[in-house]
Formats: structure tokens, C-alpha cells, sequence
């Protein structure tokens, strides 16, 4: 069996990511109490159906902060009765909330007559960050439209295969931001730049004008052998610590050539070696 909590900031795409789970034949219930968690959990096990061998659960901020506090516990009681649990925390910047929330004019669930929305998603951060702290994967929809949610769900939930690490390679920007779900975080702005070139510029790092550029740029592959010796060293450990999610993030100034090729390069040097290895470039149009 199983479980799958969904969890995070109200706005982040919560429902989004439980529909998309609903579409994978999971049995999903939304808003479940934390501790109604453990019973579900249990009649689950004594009454196992053939149509129910993956579930999956909401949880958010209106519980008792008291259970939110003690979610640690009762995760590892579920563990601990052979729950193969995981746990999906969804997250994106206050500046993106307040104005999703402002766009579709809902009302927050913790917001009360005296409590502004932005004290409201702050105490929404702290109640929460005992699950966050516990996810085994974490996704930042700051620069996520449901579309993508939807397309990241299937991929690093849906498509892996129980018991494998799932790899997930990013290109971005900096100048957008660093991504706030990532295990690791790669700066390859010292290296080349295509964009100083007025013929490349317009391109990307999967067009062949930029990949043979960089190709020739010893720097270049200097960075991409040190990075996949870094990472065959390191995806061991954590796969002996049965993590089911690792996220590599490596930026560039713009997230358009150098992180773009780099990013392709390692994942289709892994590929052979991991059953799932996704790439994603989150600044590309």
C-alpha cells in the first residue's frame, strides 16, 4: 500500500496535484484531520481493495495546531506498521499567493476580521512546517502554471517506479529567482556566455548552433565532468537513506543556454543508470 500526503501553502495547487493523482486511479480524500490519518491509514490495510492500493490525502493548515505539531509522531507510527508513505509539499512565494489569491478573490483559510493575508500565509508557514519538514518532495509553483503542476505530478509521482530514486535536472534563471525545491543548486554563470554572441543569442541550449558552441568550451566540459563525478558520488548516499526524490537545480544568468545544456547533458548521461531521470527547464517560453 501506498499513501501519498499532499500538503502546502493554500494557493500553491494542493487541489491541482490531488486531481491529477484521482486521474492516476489514486483513492484520494481531501482535507482529512491529522488525527483521523492513522484509523484511515489502518482500515485501509484491514480492508484492502483491489481498486484502493494507492491512496492519497490533503492535509492543511485548519487542523489543530497541536496534531500539526505532532505529524512528525504520526508519520513515523505509519511507517513503523509498513506504510510506504510519501509526502508532497506544494509551496511558492508570498509575493505570487497574495496576488493568486487577489486574482480569484478567495479567502484564505486562516484569514480572520483582524489578521491581514500576509500575517495569515506566515502563520500558514509556520503551522506547516512540520509536514514541510518531513516532505520527501517538495514543489515550488512560483513560476508553475496548473498545467506544468499537473505534467511535474504525473512525472515524478505517477511515473516512478516504487523503490527508485526519482531525478529531476532544472535549468533556470537567476535573474528569476533560485528555486526553493531543490537539493542541490549549481551557479554555472562563470562559465561562457552564448548570449554574447549576437548569432547564438536568440537560440537556446538545445539548439545545435549553442550545444556544439559549448561542446567546444573547455570550461565547459570541465564543469560537466566534475558535476557528474559530484553527483555519482553523492546519488548513492541518498538512495541508501531510501530517498525517493532528488532535485538538481542549475542555474545560468537568463536560464536560456549554458544551464539548458548542461542540464540536458547530465540527465542523458544518467538516464542508463536510474529508472527515472526528468529534465525540466523552468525559464525556457
Amino acid at each position: 500500500m501506498k499513501l501519498v500526503i499532499v500538503s502546502g501553502m493554500s494557493g500553491s495547487g494542493k487541489s491541482v496535484a490531488l486531481h491529477t493523482l484521482e486521474d492516476l486511479d489514486y483513492y484520494c480524500i481531501d482535507n482529512l484531520p491529522v488525527g483521523l490519518l492513522e484509523p484511515f491509514a489502518q482500515q485501509l490495510l484491514n480492508n484492502p481493495q483491489p481498486d484502493q492500493k494507492n491512496s492519497a490525502v490533503g492535509i492543511d493548515a485548519r487542523n489543530q495546531s497541536e496534531d500539526l505539531l505532532n505529524f512528525p509522531q504520526t508519520l513515523k507510527r505509519l511507517r513503523d506498521q509498513g506504510i510506504h508513505s510519501e509526502i508532497l509539499f506544494l509551496q511558492a512565494d508570498d509575493e505570487t499567493l497574495l496576488k493568486r489569491f487577489s486574482e480569484t478573490r478567495r479567502k484564505h483559510p486562516l484569514s480572520k476580521s483582524k489578521l491581514s493575508l500576509t500575517d495569515a500565509i506566515q502563520q500558514e508557514r509556520a503551522l506547516l512546517q512540520p509536514i514541510s519538514a518531513n516532505a520527501s518532495l517538495h514543489i515550488d509553483t512560483t513560476h508553475t502554471n496548473v498545467h506544468q503542476l499537473r505534467d511535474l505530478v504525473l512525472e515524478r509521482i505517477g511515473a516512478k517506479s516504487e523503490g527508485n530514486l526519482s531525478l529531476l535536472f532544472k535549468s533556470f534563471g537567476f535573474k528569476n529567482g533560485s528555486p526553493k525545491d531543490a537539493d542541490f543548486v549549481f551557479d554555472l554563470r562563470c562559465l561562457p556566455n552564448p548570449h554574447w554572441d549576437t548569432r547564438l543569442r536568440p537560440q537556446t541550449g538545445l539548439d545545435k548552433d549553442v550545444v556544439e558552441y559549448l561542446d567546444s568550451q573547455p570550461l565547459v566540459d570541465e564543469m560537466f565532468v566534475t558535476l557528474r563525478s559530484f553527483l555519482e558520488t553523492w546519488i548513492p548516499h541518498f538512495q541508501a537513506e531510501n530517498r525517493s526524490y532528488l532535485t538538481i537545480a542549475l542555474g545560468c544568468t537568463g536560464g536560456k543556454h549554458r544551464s539548458v545544456y548542461l542540464a540536458q547533458r547530465l540527465s542523458e548521461y544518467f538516464k542508463p543508470l536510474h529508472p527515472s531521470v526528468l529534465v525540466r527547464h523552468r525559464d525556457l517560453p
